[in-house]
C-alpha cells in the first residue's frame, strides 16, 4: 500500500469518527435534557424504561427540523427502495 494512500484513509477514518462523535453527542444532549434531567427515576430499571421509551418518541414520533419536520424512521424508510437500487 503506498504511504499516502495509508495516510488518506487515516484521515477519512478520523473524519467519519469525529462526524459519529458528533451525532452520538447530540443524540445525548437530548436525551439528557428531554428525559433524564425531567424525572426523578427511583431505580435503574426506570431509568431504563424512560430512556428506551424517549428513544421510541425520538426515532417514531419527533419530528426533526434537519430532517425537514420528518420522523428519523420516515427518513430513513424513505431512503430505503433508492439504496436498494444504487445497490
Amino acid at each position: 500500500m503506498l504511504p499516502g494512500n495509508l495516510f488518506a484513509q487515516r484521515h477519512h477514518a478520523a473524519q467519519l469518527t469525529a462526524c459519529s462523535n458528533i451525532f452520538v453527542e447530540r443524540i445525548w444532549r437530548s436525551i439528557k435534557y428531554e428525559e433524564v434531567y425531567l424525572h426523578a427515576y427511583d431505580s435503574v430499571a426506570q431509568a431504563k424504561a424512560g430512556i428506551t421509551r424517549y428513544i421510541d418518541f425520538y426515532n417514531v414520533r419527533r419530528p426533526h427540523s434537519s430532517l425537514d419536520k420528518r420522523t428519523p424512521d420516515e427518513f430513513y424508510f424513505a431512503t430505503l427502495p433508492a439504496m436498494k437500487e444504487a445497490a
